[in-house]
């Protein structure tokens, strides 16, 4: 019986499974299509940035009119996974990924993971109904479709995989999760790459200090700058969402108060490296010094622009936070700049999410195996010392590895 039961659930998921990879893969296919032609154009027309107050009242107006829970973002797939209450509408993938190219074609601050990811829930979970899926099935597939959408995005399967289990169970482990998690993740990543014929960005870590005790204790404190900047964005993103319910009761005139001010910003600042992706500044953070400050202007404008109500994701802004800190904390910390950017990259990334071996695995598939230790000691510190801190308001963080320290006494006690 048991034997029978594997292949059952072997072919149940090859099938499933692949379907969901071959849709989360194309639909982060399009979507970096449509985000290169929005940055190139945004970047060769800078005018066109004055114009951010109107795309975000469009972005605005179509969520608040059309939206309905979709604009609950990646929060609503944690909740849906959590209670599951009624099925993620189809209309959150069109919804997400017109706003995220507006967003970025018109000058905001945003990413692009919580875009693939809404993307390939929300056609996930369209399959809940088409093969009229138990509650289990539908949580396996829930994850999966956020494996595809992460690993297609970023090209890192590996990490996609672990992420969605991660992210969405923390020590909630089921072990059928993981093979459709997997599964997906490769086959979206294969067809986002090989059948659209669509690349990632190449980063690299060319010099890895020596694993000397004197080296490692150096992550010590690069770990725990990396974790508060983690918690810093997090709180950042949560305190400009507040303030603007709070003060904007209409939701399509947030976005727009957000682009003049963000507009404004770009204007007297006469620069556009804290807007979009910030790619290009990425690369440079692994190759020369640059100002210590760029960390803190990302996270802040980065912040504003998503807690406005603009769209997109905030992981590659995570990226940028990271590697620009790591690349300031070079003056301090006697450690190779590439790998100290590396090591910021992942870790403020796993401090704001709480997913500390998902980021540990995205750096070694990224930079190379060689600098695995640098890097997860580096992802489990700032983990740690991020808190409950979390950019995702919905995470269910009881699963963390480790209590806040203010929780000590009272678990001792239990």
């Amino acid at each position: 019986m048991k034997f029978q039961f594997l292949i059952k659930y072997l072919f149940r998921w090859l099938g499933l499974g692949g379907l969901v990879g071959l849709l989360s893969g194309s639909a982060s296919a399009i979507f970096l299509i449509g985000l290169d032609w929005a940055t190139n154009y945004r970047e060769n027309h800078l005018l066109i940035i004055a114009f951010l107050p109107l795309a975000g009242f469009v972005i605005g107006w179509t969520y608040y009119k059309y939206g309905e829970k979709s604009v609950r973002g990646n929060n609503l797939l944690l909740e849906e996974l959590y209670q599951s209450q009624a099925p993620i509408p189809l209309r959150m993938t069109p919804l997400v990924l017109f706003g995220t190219i507006f967003t970025h074609l018109f000058g905001g601050s945003a990413g692009r993971e919580g875009t693939a990811v809404q993307m390939g829930g929300s056609l996930a979970d369209q399959l809940t109904k088409i093969f009229s899926l138990a509650k289990n099935d539908r949580k396996l597939i829930l994850i999966a479709g956020v494996a595809g959408g992460f690993a297609s995005v970023f090209g890192t399967p590996l990490a996609g995989a672990i992420f969605a289990l991660e992210w969405m169970l923390h020590r909630k482990f089921n072990w059928k999760s993981l093979f459709p998690a997997l599964w997906t993740a490769f086959v979206a990543h294969w067809v986002c790459m090989y059948l659209w014929g669509v690349g990632h960005t190449a980063y690299s870590i060319p010099e890895v200090a020596p694993h000397t005790l004197i080296n490692l204790l150096w992550i010590v404190p690069a770990g725990i700058a990396f974790g508060l900047s983690g918690r810093l964005f997090a709180q950042t993103t949560h305190f400009f969402s507040y303030q603007f319910s709070k003060w904007i009761s209409y939701p399509p005139l947030r976005p727009v108060i957000g682009g003049l001010l963000i507009a404004a910003f770009v204007w007297f600042s006469d620069s556009t490296t804290y807007i979009g992706l910030g790619v290009p500044r990425i690369l440079e953070a692994f190759e020369t010094p640059l100002p210590w400050y760029d960390w803190i202007a990302k996270t802040g404008l980065t912040g504003f622009t998503l807690g406005a109500g603009f769209k997109g994701g905030e992981v590659t802004p995570l990226f940028f936070t990271g590697a620009t800190l790591g690349n300031a904390l070079t003056t301090w910390i006697p450690l190779p700049l590439a790998l100290l950017a590396g090591m910021g990259f992942v870790a403020v990334f796993s401090g704001a999410t709480n997913t500390p071996l998902a980021c540990t695995v995205m750096g070694m598939e990224l930079f190379g195996y060689e600098s695995g230790i640098y890097l997860g000691i580096a992802c489990l510190i700032a983990y740690f010392f991020s808190g409950k801190s979390s950019i995702y308001s919905s995470q269910n963080l009881e699963g963390k590895f480790f209590a806040d320290i203010s929780s000590w006494p009272k678990r001792k006690q239990l």
